[in-house]
């Protein structure tokens, strides 16, 4: 396996940074983060989409390495530009929030899009933030609507009480009731509070569960 990775074969790289992760844990072998991040460095210096998206991840979230957020954009658009999903609504997150890069809601919304475009559910979620709040993007509801749609029909919790709110609002689409405590039950029943709270709310003004 070493031998093949000194040939410059990514497959093998990868396999040995992927091992490597054993180190991490002392698992069979001598604990060594190092050893593991020297062969995911070698992997994504050959293109290896998988090894980008793990190396800037890792800069992004600290592990076994030291917190670098410019680091992590620059990983990260290697694999964005590659055509990785999760790289393109990572790289978003950084440029919505100006960590590693200056902060560019245009820039933010155009790596979501993209995300998005591949069914990412996340970046799925922040297009209709961004449409709700005009953010990068000319503020539209009904494109908002639509964004939040798509994410509550992959199961965001985040995006179906976006949506179960706007249908109780009517912001963008046609109020409806039975359709809004629907996608509120969903994300509640997910664990996530404000749609319970919303939906005891529309309950306490004569509104039935649909």
């Amino acid at each position: 396996m070493r031998k093949a990775a000194d040939q410059g074969e990514t497959e093998a790289l990868l396999r040995l940074g992927i091992f490597g992760d054993l180190y991490e844990g002392g698992t069979g072998v001598k604990r060594s983060v190092a050893e593991a991040n020297r062969w995911f460095i070698r992997a994504a210096n050959q293109g290896d989409t998988t090894a980008q998206l793990l190396l800037g991840v890792r800069f992004m979230e600290g592990e076994g390495v030291r917190q670098n957020y410019r680091e992590a954009a620059r990983w990260l658009k290697l694999a964005a530009d590659q055509g990785n999903a999760d790289a393109q609504r990572s790289l978003g997150r950084l440029y919505k929030f100006g960590r590693g890069v200056a902060q560019s809601d245009t820039e933010a919304a155009k790596w979501f899009r993209k995300a998005a475009d591949q069914g990412e559910v996340e970046a799925l979620y922040y297009m209709g933030f961004l449409y709700k709040h005009g953010h990068g993007v000319v503020q539209n509801d009904e494109e908002a609507a639509q964004w939040y749609k798509k994410a509550a029909e992959q199961g965001s919790m985040e995006g179906q009480y976006e949506f179960g709110g706007i249908l109780a609002t009517g912001r963008g689409v046609a109020k409806d009731y039975v359709e809004a405590t629907k996608w509120l039950r969903k994300s509640a029943d997910q664990g996530f509070s404000r749609a319970e709270q919303l939906l005891n709310l529309l309950f306490e003004h004569g509104i039935e569960e649909g």
